[in-house]
């Protein structure tokens, strides 16, 4: 393969608000956590969680800085709540015939998340897309999640694809701006409103959902 050669051999998907449509019930579970932890926040703050940053990142961000004993035992009660939401939890529409249709054409798929790698396997083997993925790496395998770069650029090196020739989905500006940095290019996946922002932050364009979508819409390099 040369840099010339603009093809798309493996795509690299974030999970929360990409493969499956879980931040109304992300949301609350941090609500939740958050108040019985004696932090109100309004809806703006809340925002934050869902831009790709670790549970630990996100827990100092809103509590201060923690020891990782108090890190991990907060954590755990958050995902305690999350578990007890998981129910309202859907796939994004036509996501599992996406991965069919690559899997078809024999092109890799990975997912880059920075959930917990706890709820990351058990998610996506509770929704039915387990056997689509080569390559999973989550907060367990990275110091800091995105913008930082590193949870693409891990995803294409352990699928020994070059950032070149994948493409990633993602969801938040934090998101594009990780996968952009890691050499990758990005599709932004909105039904937010955020289209905009996802555009600003380098994604190539903007789809809602994976409906009727093919892998050949995206073939050439923008």
């Amino acid at each position: 393969m040369t840099s010339e050669n603009k093809g798309i051999y493996a795509i690299v998907f974030d999970m929360d608000g990409v493969l499956i449509d879980s931040h109304p019930a992300h949301l609350a579970a941090w609500r939740e956590f958050l108040r019985s932890a004696g932090k109100e926040v309004c809806d703006d703050e809340l925002s934050f969680v869902l831009e790709g940053r670790t549970r630990s990142e996100i827990l100092r961000h809103f509590l201060g800085p923690l020891p990782e004993r108090e890190l991990e035992g907060y954590g755990r009660r958050k995902d305690e709540i999350f578990r007890a939401l998981e129910y309202r939890i859907k796939l994004i529409p036509g996501v599992l015939e996406f991965l069919r249709d690559l899997n078809c054409q024999r092109i890799a798929s990975a997912v880059a998340t920075s959930a917990s790698e706890i709820r990351t396997f058990s998610t996506i083997e509770r929704m039915g897309m387990a056997e689509f993925f080569e390559v999973v790496v989550t907060a367990s395998d990275v110091s800091w999640g995105k913008p930082d770069p590193m949870v693409y650029r891990l995803a294409c090196e352990r699928l020994a694809i070059a950032p070149h020739h994948a493409l990633a989905f993602d969801d938040a500006p934090a998101g594009i701006r990780a996968a952009r940095s890691a050499g990758l290019r990005c599709v932004g996946v909105s039904s937010n409103g955020l289209a905009a922002q996802l555009l600003d932050a380098g994604a190539e364009q903007v789809i809602k959902d994976f409906k009727h979508l093919m892998l050949n819409n995206f073939a050439q390099a923008s």
